[in-house]
């Protein structure tokens, strides 16, 4: 698995050859691959953690907001 920084390279290149020939799923399918082979190294072990951090801390300064319980009592509502 020494050379996955080729492999990523290469579905890359496919993913923009593709984007340029307008041919949409075929740069999402090397885009996706690229991402899965990116997941793979050490490197890229930590991002699914990332993403949950983000999304979580996003979700947690939303729901207030959506549940009306940031309204201040003087706006009326």
């Amino acid at each position: 698995m020494g050379s996955v920084g080729v492999l990523i390279l290469f579905m890359v290149l496919g993913a923009v050859i593709c984007a340029k020939a307008r041919v949409a799923m075929g740069a999402v399918v090397f885009s996706l691959i690229a991402l899965v082979l990116f997941i793979a190294t050490p490197v890229g072990a930590g991002l699914p953690d990332a993403i949950s951090t983000f999304v979580s801390a996003f979700d947690q300064a939303a729901t207030p907001a959506l549940n009306g319980a940031g309204a201040s009592s003087g706006s009326g509502q």
